[in-house]
């Protein structure tokens, strides 16, 4: 019998997340989405796409602005990217409280139907949300896990093999923190073909990398003018999938709770960890120079004047 994954939220980085899942037979998929026909018309598109994709997986859409999640019941993994976009006029603290509402009312309900299910976090803010989930569902928390450094970690690759005119096959990053622009991208982590990056690119480019990294998200919003990312997004949550449903042991980036690693406790902050069928196995700490540590620590704090908001 396939896993079952839930995806809550139609839109563009749901939707998108659906059909790799489908495409690549990791798992049946019910997603959701609170707009009447438009997650059972996307559905319907990706199972017409099956036979020509040679893939069995199954794919259901439902409507739950009711609040009926009764056909997501017995979930191996729910990922959740509904939520508000940024507005004109709005602050960031009101998107926190607004998103919060969101998760608040998914997370109640799915984890009724689903209560041993991983949740994967993708709403924004990320790490705020994740800790939302973690607080709302009652789960461990090694089933609650934020989505925000494989992506991150994929955008920085992506811009060093391009610097250096590699394939991207050969380029591993690596990039810690909260999902900001506090984030710490760690080059001295960072490897082509297991060469340490500062071996290969002066420090000046490195920081353009850097940087580029931690704007990546703005960039795309900038020049899409009425959206945001969805392609990496999805890629990203779907190597967690496949990494958790196939047991694959991976070593990956992920926002996680924090009890004293790292010195941050009581907060979700992007560190690699290893994920396995039960979520996270095991959260893996690494040696940080002086200043490292004090990025990460910096990050950490921003994601904490967040959470502190929403009195978590």
């Amino acid at each position: 019998m396939r896993k079952k994954v839930t995806v809550v939220g139609g839109g563009f980085v749901g939707s998108t997340t659906a059909q790799r899942i489908v495409d690549r037979e990791i798992a049946d998929v019910v997603l959701t989405d609170i707009l009447e026909g438009v997650p059972a018309g996307k559905a319907l598109d990706m199972y017409e796409s099956t036979p020509i994709q040679r893939t069995d997986a199954r794919v259901t859409g439902i409507t739950t602005a009711s609040g009926d999640y009764r056909e997501t019941a017995n979930s191996d993994i729910v990922v959740v990217t509904a939520g508000f976009p940024r507005k004109p006029g709005m602050s960031r603290d009101d998107l926190l409280r607004a998103n919060y509402d969101v998760i608040k009312a998914v997370v109640e309900a799915v984890v009724k139907f689903s209560p041993n299910a991983i949740l994967i976090m993708v709403t924004n803010p990320l790490d705020a949300m994740a800790q939302a989930a973690y607080r709302i569902s009652g789960s461990s928390k090694n089933r609650v896990i934020g989505m925000a450094g494989v992506l991150d970690s994929s955008r920085m690759s992506s811009f060093v093999a391009r610097e250096l005119g590699v394939s991207v096959e050969n380029v591993h990053s690596f990039v810690l923190g909260g999902h900001g622009d506090d984030m710490v991208p760690l080059a001295r982590y960072s490897t082509v073909a297991g060469i340490p990056l500062p071996d290969l690119l002066p420090q000046e480019r490195i920081d353009a990398i850097v940087e580029r990294t931690r704007k990546g998200g703005a960039e795309i919003v900038n020049l899409l003018k009425t959206g945001s990312a969805y392609y990496a997004p999805s890629a990203a949550v779907v190597e967690m999938v496949e990494a958790i449903l196939k047991d694959k042991k991976k070593i990956l980036p992920c926002a996680v709770y924090l009890e004293g690693e790292y010195g941050i406790k009581g907060l979700f902050v992007g560190v690699p960890v290893k994920l396995g069928a039960r979520g996270i196995e095991q959260i893996i700490e690494i040696r940080l120079t002086p200043e490292e540590n004090a990025a990460l620590q910096k990050s950490a704090a921003s994601v904490r004047e967040l959470v502190t908001v929403l009195s978590l």
